[in-house]
């Protein structure tokens, strides 16, 4: 009876346990060798295993250069764990294989889907920047996401774009670019619901993270953001779009040396909503529009400047928002004419500038709602 046990014992850790590393499939891991079938083939193996929670394992100690590369799913297992414990680096763009590819590295339709790891996920973008860069990795359809421990650099646009995705934890990340580098956002949500994000420091020459549309119920606590473009809602409306957002809550953040600090910006000619959004316990060092609402927002010069309608901003709070900044105009609730912001809380809101003796103020366009202890005052704000 007892041997009995032990071989059933050996058999279910052996069934849940499942490892295979990328070396097992070929990858040779020194950065100069194109392992990216190798990856596939682990993949495959992986993806297609019953086993409980297989794994699949990227090495310390080996740096592994890939062309674009696609995970596809669904998977066979309620999980699939890749742990990433070496370094991933993307080509140059002169040898970018399948140059037509918007993205780098992508994970598709795998749900239960857990990457961790300490390893540095490189995306090479330098010659990327001021031309038309990919994103590093793309989360797509993958719901009940887990993403924690990476570093990522250097991205040639986006570096984690999350799209489609239902259910995400994403913690413990360290991502970073160049402030010059350009379009290399941080992470960028859409279409996605349910998703944590927490405990990261990002330092890139966009946004630190954008939370475009038909995305809602998005937390994001303790984010350490410069240099880059800060936290914002958007860009929503491009292009006479219909998009919504609602149910984004920023709190314990901090913005060091950025563009923006919080922000909220939507397209002339746009409609949908974006409401239920709240910033607390914020800390601004040295941020030049530190509190932002920009319905007026418009790149590429295609700007419908004479459009009557834009996407509806309300119940937007601002609570414990403290810090300096590098213009005098601190905030700034730049709302459409044609369709007001209502329903704008400040509290215990304060803001001077980063020259001792200037004083800041705020700046208004159809805002409407109310402040307590706000400095600048804000008039709009009755």
């Amino acid at each position: 009876m007892y041997g009995f046990f032990t071989v059933f014992m050996f058999l279910c850790l052996v069934r849940s346990g499942m490892s295979n590393s990328v070396l097992d499939y070929g990858a040779v891991g020194d950065g100069e060798t194109d392992d990216s079938q190798a990856f596939l083939k682990a993949w495959d193996s992986i993806c297609e295993s019953e086993e409980v929670s297989p794994r699949l394992i990227i090495p310390a100690g080996k740096t592994f250069l890939l062309n674009p590369v696609h995970f596809q799913g669904p998977c066979k297992a309620p999980n699939v764990r890749v742990s990433v414990e070496g370094n991933i680096i993307a080509p140059e763009m002169s040898k970018w294989n399948n140059g037509d590819e918007s993205r780098w590295l992508g994970f598709f339709n795998v749900n239960g889907l857990i990457v961790t790891g300490s390893g540095q996920v490189d995306g090479n973008g330098q010659s990327w920047w001021g031309c038309a860069g990919k994103s590093t990795i793309v989360f797509h359809n993958c719901h009940n996401l887990q993403l924690r421990g990476l570093t990522f650099i250097d991205s040639p646009k986006n570096h984690i774009s999350i799209n489609d995705v239902h259910g995400a934890t994403i913690s413990n990340l360290h991502i970073t670019a160049p402030e010059d580098s350009e379009n290399t956002d941080g992470i960028d949500i859409s279409e996605s619901t349910n998703i944590e994000i927490r405990d990261l420091i990002i330092g890139t020459g966009d946004d630190c993270i954008a939370i475009n549309g038909q995305s809602s119920f998005i937390n994001i606590t303790n984010v350490a953001c410069g240099p880059g473009h800060g936290i914002s809602v958007g860009s929503l409306g491009a292009h006479g779009a219909y998009d919504t957002v609602e149910e984004v809550h920023v709190k314990n953040c901090n913005f060091t040396n950025t563009q923006n600090g919080v922000r909220i910006k939507t397209w002339q000619g746009g409609s949908g909503y974006a409401r239920k959004i709240s910033f607390e316990q914020i800390f601004l060092d040295s941020v030049k529009n530190p509190v932002i609402i920009d319905q007026y927002y418009c790149t590429g010069g295609h700007c419908d400047t004479h459009a009557h309608q834009n996407v509806k901003i309300s119940d937007v709070t601002y609570s414990g928002v403290h810090g300096s900044s590098r213009k005098t105009a601190a905030i700034s609730l730049n709302c459409s004419r044609s369709v007001a912001c209502t329903d704008i809380v400040m509290n215990d809101v304060k803001i001077d500038s980063v020259d001792p003796g200037i004083k800041t103020y705020s700046f208004c366009i159809n805002a409407h709602g109310t402040s307590d202890s706000t400095s600048p005052d804000v008039p709009c704000l009755a």
